[in-house]
């Protein structure tokens, strides 16, 4: 009988020493985690690290297109943008009938062209009406020395004609958003004067040569 009563008190005695050292070893766990080493410490950046990539080198600004407005379109040429010339398209000998107009964007930024020159050949009451079909359907972008073409019919045959002392041009007034320029005084294409009558004709603007001058050409 003693014999069982001891025994029962060794067991339990085991028992709670177990669970002692168990709760010590579980503490001792617990601290050794709350205090890492010093290679286990993260620590938070100070400033956000810097992106990598072509973004990253790409300064506020960089790519900003210095020719377009802040709507990010690109603005129309003016006077100032442009030189412009006049020269006779036919063979020599000939009746001077086809003038070649060409405009260059001597800027130092690129701009756009659009719809017809308004030129005035002589004393007439209005700048020469644009050719059917000529104009094209949306402005193109000049670069600096970049040339835009227009060609003129002076004469339209079978109608009275009068003399050409001097021409003007000017590009007009944009759609009406603002008031036309002041014309300009193209150098005259022939020595002296040239005949024109109410049959004159000018294309609108063109990117090359041959687009401007082959309808004119043709009549």
């Amino acid at each position: 009988m003693n014999t069982t009563i001891r025994s029962t008190r060794r067991a339990r005695h085991g028992l709670r020493s177990y669970a002692v050292g168990a709760a010590a070893a579980a503490a001792l766990l617990a601290t050794t985690a709350c205090e890492p080493g010093e290679a286990d410490v993260a620590v938070a950046p100070s400033t956000p690290p810097a992106a990598s990539g072509p973004a990253a080198s790409a300064a506020p600004g960089d790519g900003d297109n210095g020719d377009a407005d802040d709507s990010g379109s690109v603005t129309l040429c003016t006077h100032q943008d442009l030189s412009f010339s006049a020269t006779r398209y036919d063979a020599p000998g000939e009746q001077l009938r086809h003038i070649m107009v060409v405009a260059v964007n001597t800027g130092g930024t690129t701009c756009e062209v659009q719809n017809a020159p308004e030129i005035t050949l002589g004393d007439a009451q209005g700048p020469a009406p644009v050719m059917e079909g000529t104009e094209p359907g949306e402005p193109f972008a000049l670069a600096p020395g970049e040339k835009a073409y227009a060609g003129v019919l002076t004469t339209g045959g079978n109608r009275d004609t009068y003399e050409v002392t001097f021409m003007n041009l000017t590009l007009g007034s944009p759609g009406g958003e603002a008031e036309a320029e002041e014309p300009v005084e193209l150098e005259m294409p022939t020595e002296g004067s040239f005949q024109a009558d109410d049959g004159q004709r000018v294309t609108g603007w063109q990117p090359t040569e041959g687009l401007a001058m082959r309808p004119v050409t043709l009549s």
